[in-house]
């Protein structure tokens, strides 16, 4: 009876408690300094002591609720541990804390690189593997798929159970858009605003079922990337609702939205007072804007990016809202990571469309070179690129100019990037109009998957893209977030397979999949040099090539069939008499004339002489 007695005191105890954030860590790892997070009731007035592992220093704030324990962990082996909070009038409290081993090579992992290609996807609205899922007791959002900006229910087990069909895209990486817990009372299908960033949203699944996704994923040779925001989180963090410190987040007298003003970084005029309203300006009243430059804060996210990549075995992070962060403290946070995984990838959303602008973002730069700064982030989106798509379709060109320049004209600046192959090239994402939308016909869709598939950089689409999906920005948000058809267990009819689809589904399809997996195929294309020619009747070409392999890529923009004169092209075509064209293998003569149709693409491929 004494036994249960003490048993239930102890438990009881334990109680005050609430969270041990990270709630495991590793052993071996490049930076061998810890900060644990301690939350619970008055935890700020116990004393904290540990017979075997090391603590340097103990932390408190003005909220009384929190312990920030920072441990020493260079000598400490893999096992388990266990701290004590001591008070002279309170019993103690005894905290377990594991230590665990890294998998193997964990250090060396390698991130996406432009041998990739990355299939973007809104886990709510592509598939719900496990209906059961749909809502939680603990969660206030609950789904109406009849409304479009409510849960509709997709979840991870519909993306684990449509792995196979995506990887027939010839995928090798999947970005998908938030998976942390988001506990807005609306709208949180999203999931940009976090409110547990240690658990994975249970309307999605559990932490345990991200890591089923990722090993799924190992074992088709793809690689995981989660999309991380550092930016902000939900007003439902608890760590938003309890303070730790009223530096915490960025706070004014009355509520002030950011600037968006991005290239403020760039500006050599730029105002403090505009960089501030940039930085710590709230990106919408319901998430908090975080002040990286808090100490604490700054480890603590730090932490639990790697806590991340370590737990889940991830390859990669997408950052939202990059610019909008205390720039040093990112940077700092970026490093951190960094060192840790050498060979790992971040990119940074940077939603600017001037290339000096986003090569500033980007390791190495020579334009942030000239400042001094150097942001350590492998890759950023090509914005640049994105916008000049998007006009060739929406925009107007004048009568003296081509519309295919407006392409050319993006890669002549690519002197200004450290690497033009670590940028993201993509037509649309989840906040913009679909490409199908814009480019309405299957031959403008093959013309600029094309380009997407060929030119440099790593090649990203979006879910749905592969079947014709469209979607307007003007119509709102969640018309860019439609649910894949066949993704519910109520569908009529499923996309996720040949006899499922429609023709055009299937023509749209199979165009993207016989493209890809030839791409997948080619290191000329992943990593070779590029050689263009100024385009003439609307007629864009450009030559990826090695020193034993050349691809020639033609973009006939043109509502006529054209004709090329070869012997433009001899600086690379050279002494090559016939080449093979991709998608026909029909062999193609590299002398005389090669007519192009009207609004097509064509791929040739030769040895290079």
């Amino acid at each position: 009876m004494k036994k249960l007695v003490l048993l239930f005191v102890c438990l009881n105890l334990s109680a005050q408690v609430s969270k041990v954030e990270p709630p495991m860590w590793w052993s071996g790892m490049h930076n061998t300094n810890l900060m644990l997070t301690l939350y619970g009731d008055g935890l700020a007035e116990y004393e904290v002591t540990s017979n075997n592992l090391t603590i340097t220093d103990v932390v408190r704030l003005e909220s009384k609720n929190y312990l920030f324990v920072y441990l020493d962990l260079a000598t400490t082996k893999p096992g388990n541990y266990q701290l004590v909070l001591e008070h002279s009038q309170k019993a103690s409290i005894q905290i377990p804390y594991e230590l665990m081993e890294r998998r193997e090579g964990s250090a060396e992992r390698k991130g996406y690189d432009s041998s990739d290609f990355i299939y973007l996807i809104m886990p709510d609205r592509f598939a719900n593997g496990d209906p059961s899922n749909d809502a939680h007791p603990e969660l206030l959002d609950k789904p109406n798929r009849k409304d479009p900006w409510a849960r509709h229910g997709g979840d991870l087990q519909g993306i684990i159970d449509h792995l196979d069909y995506i990887g027939e895209l010839g995928v090798t990486a999947i970005w998908n858009t938030p998976v942390a817990e988001d506990n807005d009372p609306s709208g949180s299908y999203h999931m940009y605003a976090a409110s547990d960033v240690y658990q994975i949203d249970r309307r999605f699944g559990s932490n345990d079922l991200y890591k089923k996704l990722s090993a799924e994923m190992k074992k088709r040779n793809m690689k995981l990337i989660m999309d991380y925001v550092v930016n902000h989180w939900s007003l439902e963090h608890y760590m938003i609702k309890d303070l730790p410190a009223a530096d915490w987040i960025n706070q004014w007298d009355t509520y002030t939205e950011t600037s968006h003003a991005k290239e403020i970084f760039t500006d050599p005029y730029a105002a403090e007072s505009d960089v501030k309203l940039l930085i710590d300006g709230w990106f919408v009243e319901s998430m908090a804007d975080l002040n990286q430059k808090q100490p604490q804060l700054l480890s603590y996210l730090t932490q639990n990016a790697i806590w991340w990549v370590e737990y889940a075995d991830l390859s990669g992070y997408r950052v939202d809202t990059y610019p909008y962060n205390s720039r040093d403290e990112i940077t700092q946070w970026t490093k951190a990571i960094m060192d840790e995984y050498p060979n790992f990838s971040i990119v940074a959303e940077s939603w600017v469309i001037n290339p000096i602008h986003l090569s500033y973002w980007q390791k190495d730069s020579p334009i942030a070179a000239m400042s001094g700064f150097n942001s350590q982030v492998t890759h950023v989106k090509d914005f640049a690129l994105f916008a000049a798509v998007q006009d060739i379709y929406q925009g107007d060109t004048p009568w003296w100019e081509q519309k295919m320049n407006k392409i050319y004209k993006v890669f002549q600046n690519d002197f200004v990037y450290a690497n033009p192959n670590d940028l993201i090239v993509f037509l649309e994402n989840h906040d913009t109009s679909r490409i199908n939308e814009i480019a309405s016909e299957f031959y403008q869709y093959k013309l600029v998957t094309t380009l997407l598939a060929t030119v440099r950089g790593v090649p990203q689409t979006y879910y749905g893209t592969e079947i014709n999906m469209r979607g307007a920005k003007e119509k709102g948000d969640a018309d860019l977030r439609r649910d894949f058809p066949g993704g519910w267990p109520s569908d009529t009819r499923t996309a996720f397979n040949k006899a499922g689809r429609t023709e055009v589904e299937n023509n749209y399809f199979d165009f993207t999949a016989q493209l890809f997996n030839w791409r997948k195929n080619e290191p000329v294309i992943h990593f070779g040099k590029t050689m263009h020619y100024a385009p003439q009747n609307e007629v864009y070409v450009y030559f990826r090539y090695t020193d034993n392999k050349t691809i020639m890529v033609v973009l006939n923009a043109n509502d006529e069939d054209q004709t090329l004169n070869m012997q433009r092209f001899n600086q690379r075509i050279g002494s090559a008499q016939m080449g093979k064209d991709v998608f026909s293998d029909a062999v193609t003569p590299l002398t005389g004339q090669l007519p192009i149709p009207a609004n097509s693409a064509k791929i040739i491929s030769f040895n290079t002489p």
